[in-house]
């Protein structure tokens, strides 16, 4: 059964001929009956919708078998304590995802939980990672948005994808995650954009503004220098992903060496101090190689050879 408030402002909406509150009403009891596993139900009221004539985010339902073709929907599998992050960082995620799960605390005091994430930093630094670990901590669908598919060759075309994303989105509880933001959102007073790009982060902006917060969208950027600055302005929660330290790759190190059957034989630190300047990716591939490599000797030589021999090879690899 939808909230007695979410009612509330449907009946309000409805009686004054508010066609727009009376959807966002009807929007979120759509979002809430998906978080119950009301399918059914949810489906009905996504057919019952009507945007001017003619049907809006059932078109896009992101769940069921009708999926957008705009967005990939993946099962989130990383958890927050699998990631090594800031302190800073760590618990600016723990507050979202508290908010989150005790929205209707903050619901009771007019207050809406922060819902807007901005991620950025150098590639390999676990911008996507994070915004899979908030997916999984939240227990809702991850959708990552397609750019081969969502970007068009034709005036306004992007724009229109666009906000077919956002409307299907406005209708289930989920991450909706952005990698590589600044393909969509580059600064507008730039002279070499051209005029479609201005409309599509016009367009991204109003969109965003209009979310409901139990859709949370997460963006990430490995060129945050062109971002446009009323981009900045949208995001509630700003992170810096940014390489790890000597203390915290050794800690990433120490985490796999645990999860090991068999001693590692090297400190965390020793092995941190042989990866070098690294970030998280290329850590977490020596790691792969590792016990990839472990798991084709079948015991007959020791994981302190293995790591041994891989440093090796990883001092000779080639360098970008």
């Amino acid at each position: 059964m939808a909230r007695s408030d979410l009612l509330l402002a449907l009946v309000k909406a409805s009686s004054q001929g508010d066609r727009g509150r009376a959807r966002v009403a009807v929007e979120a009891i759509i979002a809430e009956e998906r978080a119950k596993r009301h399918n059914v139900l949810a489906e009905r009221l996504e057919s019952a919708l009507q945007t001017n004539g003619h049907r809006g985010a059932s078109q896009l339902a992101f769940g069921g078998k009708r999926g957008c073709r705009y967005v990939a929907e993946l099962t989130p599998r990383r958890r927050l304590a699998d990631l090594v992050l800031s302190e800073i960082n760590l618990r600016a995620c723990r507050e979202l995802i508290e908010e989150q799960h005790r929205a209707s605390v903050l619901r009771a005091h007019s207050i809406e939980p922060r819902h807007r994430v901005l991620l950025v930093g150098p590639p390999g630094n676990g911008k996507t990672s994070l915004a899979e670990a908030i997916a999984e901590a939240l227990a809702v669908p991850f959708l990552v948005v397609r750019y081969e598919s969502l970007i068009g060759s034709f005036l306004g075309e992007t724009a229109a994808r666009l906000k077919r994303v956002f409307d299907a989105a406005r209708t289930t509880s989920c991450v909706l995650f952005f990698d590589e933001f600044d393909a969509v959102g580059k600064e507008r007073g730039d002279t070499h954009e051209t005029g479609e790009i201005k409309r599509v982060v016009s367009s991204l902006l109003m969109q965003t503004d209009d979310l409901p917060s139990y859709t949370v969208v997460v963006a990430a950027s490995n060129h945050a220098e062109l971002l446009d600055r009323a981009v900045w302005r949208r995001f509630q929660l700003r992170l810096s992903l940014d390489p790890p330290s000597r203390q915290a790759l050794a800690g990433y190190i120490e985490q796999f060496a645990d999860s090991l059957d068999e001693p590692f034989g090297h400190s965390p630190e020793a092995v941190a101090q042989g990866l070098g300047a690294v970030s998280f990716a290329e850590a977490e591939e020596f790691c792969r190689d590792v016990r990839r490599r472990q798991v084709l000797a079948m015991g007959e030589v020791a994981v302190r050879q293995i790591v041994a021999e891989r440093l090796s090879a990883w001092r000779g690899r080639a360098n970008a």
